[in-house]
């Protein structure tokens, strides 16, 4: 199929791709990488009135070091963040996730904000950042906000932004070095979206721990009674009978779901502890 009739505008900066979908008034769509919209758009999935074009705004794509975060602007590639190897101080599991997702084709093209505002649920950056703790920078014609990754994703497909927002950056705490993590998920073959996918991250020095679920029917899902009992010292090591208890609490899952839940839970339990 071929999409349908759209008009199509690269906008200099953000304040003019601000106006331009405030001006659509609902009917406009950012595109960044086009790896997820493109097929959208032949598939009349997505019927735009106006396509905004933001892939080539430079103040989107750029990575800083803010001291205790690093902001990744929006347009900042997955391959880019996976060549990054090596130079992100304590953003390892950045690096790991990125090259991790699609083929290498897709992650040339294939942008963070792009993914978040897809809001896919079985994506790997909704739920990578949402247990690293980042926060989606936003903004629109009244200014700029930030809403934590966690809560950015209302439900499959569906997110907090706004019809006349874009996102801009994302702002990931680092992880310091004496923190761990373990990121699995399980696809049926390389480079196809998961069935299933769970991380941990373990940063005693920021005391903070979290334990993500994804691939589900919605919003990546936490589970904070695990994360409280690794963090206070109370599971040392990874534990079947904790994983199962965790999982069982997740609605919605059928027996084959929960089981394979458990394993890419159990696995990167296992990565986040070696």
């Amino acid at each position: 199929m071929k999409a349908a009739a759209f008009d199509y505008v690269r906008p200099r900066d953000v304040r003019e791709a601000i106006a331009l979908l405030s001006q659509a008034t609902g009917s406009g769509k950012v595109l960044a990488g086009g790896q997820s919209l493109g097929p959208m758009l032949n598939l009349r999935l997505a019927r735009p009135g106006l396509l905004v074009d933001i892939s080539r705004l430079e103040e989107l794509r750029q990575i800083e070091d803010t001291g205790d975060a690093l902001r990744i602007g929006a347009a900042v590639t997955h391959s880019a963040i996976e060549d990054a190897n090596g130079s992100l101080t304590g953003g390892a599991m950045l690096v790991e996730v990125a090259g991790g997702i699609a083929y290498r084709a897709v992650r040339n093209r294939g942008t963070i904000g792009g993914s978040l505002a897809h809001a896919d649920p079985a994506g790997d950056w909704p739920l990578a950042l949402a247990a690293l703790g980042a926060d989606v920078v936003l903004r629109g014609p009244a200014g700029e906000r930030s809403i934590p990754a966690a809560q950015l994703i209302a439900a499959a497909f569906t997110t907090e932004i706004r019809d006349d927002e874009i996102i801009t950056a994302v702002l990931v705490p680092k992880l310091s070095r004496s923190a761990s993590f373990g990121y699995f998920k399980f696809c049926r073959k390389t480079g196809e979206f998961p069935d299933a996918s769970a991380t941990v991250v373990i940063d005693p020095e920021r005391a903070a721990t979290r334990v993500f679920l994804g691939a589900l029917s919605g919003p990546p899902q936490p589970l904070p009674e695990l994360a409280r009992r690794i963090g206070t010292g109370e599971l040392t090591a990874p534990s079947r009978e904790a994983v199962a208890e965790a999982v069982a609490g997740i609605a919605g899952l059928d027996p084959i779901d929960r089981r394979m839940h458990a394993g890419v839970l159990l696995r990167a339990l296992e990565r986040a502890f070696a």
